[in-house]
């Protein structure tokens, strides 16, 4: 291809990195601290670069709880050349974001042979997605989406070649397998995208395919499988002996369709126009294979954790990547006017500079619309968002980490349900008492009293929606949910053991953070006073400053 031909493309790919940049520096905030459940992962990283193995705390055995596994050893390997934490998390991030945007235009460019409107449509809409709002709180999201979209390409490539060639589909099989490195279900993505390939070309014409994507898998992935097993101790990551394996969860089934339809929505059209004929119909089921099957695979986990519908967010980028061939040809205008909308397809003659006028105004306010919906996922990322330009506010979590942080390499100890900003900030020892960092209470199933006396931590801290004012109320249907339960034993064996409650903070008596700090140590009088008088402790929902509601309990 000449120079000159690709000069148009070049030229849209800048424009792409430009909008791209303008909308990170104008729209999104990084002076944010991480998103609670992300700096669980930083920890792990930080660890990992130090030299001290995939530990939860320092001299302990490995934990498989960063389930972004190679997302985490990625941002280790950044670390060691000098970059701190949040460098290389955000900057592998960042970088993945424009690359996929940068994919989704090229791909549709040169694979789906898509003119440069829809093309450049299609990356724009990812560009102003929620992709940069993971990358702001932290999350490695966007390096599993590019993975995923990388491996998918190759994927379509496949589908329409006749004659295979076969460092391509040795490239197919390593995608996939390094999408399910990134993260375990990325194993089921590429699975299905295998099926995919298998629907299109039949099973006959994807022998090699399938033999040498099996081969991949079994060899390379059962290597890993092995290593990790013997590594952690357990064949699975930690996280999902905590949230599966206790049946089919029905609510993540809903919530993870109802991500993807809010995440893809405007592209549901062209999926539904696919089925207009037989030929359309076989290639537009192809394509809802890996989507609406990775989307309903989510039945095996529970949804918590899941910031801004991360986990459905590399369907984006996969829809983005497919919705154009199932709607060429459709109609004599509407979509194809986007190729020359000067020109009226049922009349020899050319249209009127009114007409031509029209049609323009018609599809920059379409392009429009679906660019600014596209933005407006990411006023919703979570269930308290107060604005689109900021996802959360201030988080005392943050203030008390780094506040604790005074007494770093001491050895002292924290339980804590917040497993995020407060061990990562602090630096101290943690027990994860909900399980997702802790293999005991993982496959125990629950925190135990027995379990916290092993460790007598110094500081005891959960969050719970009770206080001294609402005190708890213990009866059968409340002990059986396991996040009340858990709160309750740590606050029976706080209460039992002589701890003493230093704060308990919120900005309601109905949603409060505890801390217990037990009595006998040498910095304890110190450290309740301290956070008993804390005085920057923002309510994470709010943002407003929290009220000590430990000043109410009885003596």
């Amino acid at each position: 291809m000449t120079s000159k031909k690709l000069l148009p493309d070049l030229l849209i790919s800048l424009a792409l990195i430009a909008s791209t940049l303008y909308y990170a520096a104008r729209f999104v905030d990084f002076t944010i601290p991480p998103f609670e459940d992300a700096a669980m992962l930083m920890r792990y990283a930080q660890h990992l670069a130090d030299g001290h193995g995939i530990v939860w705390n320092i001299g302990e055995a490995p934990v498989d709880g960063a389930t972004d596994f190679l997302f985490m050893v990625a941002s280790a390997a950044l670390l060691k050349l000098g970059f701190t934490v949040g460098q290389a998390v955000r900057g592998i991030g960042f970088a993945s974001h424009l690359l996929t945007v940068l994919l989704v235009y090229w791909a549709n460019r040169r694979l789906h042979n898509a003119n440069i409107p829809l093309s450049f449509l299609s990356g724009l809409y990812l560009a102003v997605g929620t992709g940069l709002s993971y990358v702001s709180a932290y999350f490695g999201t966007p390096f599993f989406a590019l993975a995923a979209a990388v491996t998918w390409t190759l994927g379509l490539i496949l589908m329409r070649q006749e004659n295979l060639r076969f460092w391509l589909i040795l490239a197919f099989a390593l995608s996939g397998l390094v999408t399910g490195l990134i993260r375990p279900e990325g194993v089921i993505l590429a699975s299905l995208m295998l099926v995919a390939i298998l629907v299109m070309r039949g099973l006959k014409n994807s022998i090699s395919i399938v033999v040498t994507f099996g081969a991949v898998f079994l060899l390379l992935g059962g290597a890993y499988f092995l290593w990790r097993w013997n590594y952690f101790g357990y064949p699975l990551p930690n996280p999902f002996y905590k949230k599966g394996g206790n049946g089919l969860y029905w609510d993540s089934y809903n919530n993870s369709l109802l991500n993807l339809l809010k995440l893809c929505l405007p592209l549901v059209v062209p999926f539904i126009l696919g089925f207009r004929s037989r030929e359309t119909a076989k290639q537009t089921i192809a394509y809802l294979i890996p989507i609406l099957g990775f989307a309903m695979a989510f039945v095996l986990i529970s949804d918590e954790m899941n910031y801004g519908a991360r986990f459905q967010y590399a369907l984006m980028p996969i829809a983005l990547l497919s919705w154009i061939p199932l709607v060429r040809g459709f109609g004599r205008v509407g979509l194809d006017a986007f190729s020359n909308p000067y020109r009226d397809p049922t009349k020899q003659d050319q249209l009127s500079t009114w007409e031509k006028g029209v049609y323009t105004a018609a599809l920059v306010a379409v392009s429009a619309g679906l660019v600014y919906y596209s933005w407006f996922q990411n006023c919703f990322l979570i269930s308290y968002q107060q604005t689109c330009a900021r996802p959360y506010e201030r988080d005392g979590r943050y203030e008390m980490g780094k506040f604790l942080a005074e007494y770093r390499g001491k050895g002292y100890m924290i339980a804590t349900t917040e497993a995020g900003l407060i061990p990562y900030y602090s630096g101290w020892d943690a027990i994860d008492t909900w399980g997702l960092n802790d293999q005991f209470i993982a496959h125990n199933g629950s925190l135990t009293a027995e379990y916290l006396d092993r460790y007598k931590p110094e500081i005891i801290m959960f969050h719970d929606y009770y206080s001294p004012l609402v005190p708890p109320k213990l009866t059968e249907p409340n002990l059986a949910q396991r996040w009340f339960s858990m709160t309750i034993t740590m606050k029976e064996y706080a209460e039992a053991n002589g701890y003493e409650l230093a704060a308990v903070f919120g900005d309601s008596p109905y949603d409060t953070h505890y801390y217990y700090v037990r009595t006998d140590f040498e910095d304890s009088k110190r450290l309740i006073q301290q956070i008993a008088t804390m005085k920057k402790y923002y309510w994470f929902a709010t943002g407003k400053k929290s009220i000590n509601y430990a000043e109410y309990a009885e003596p």
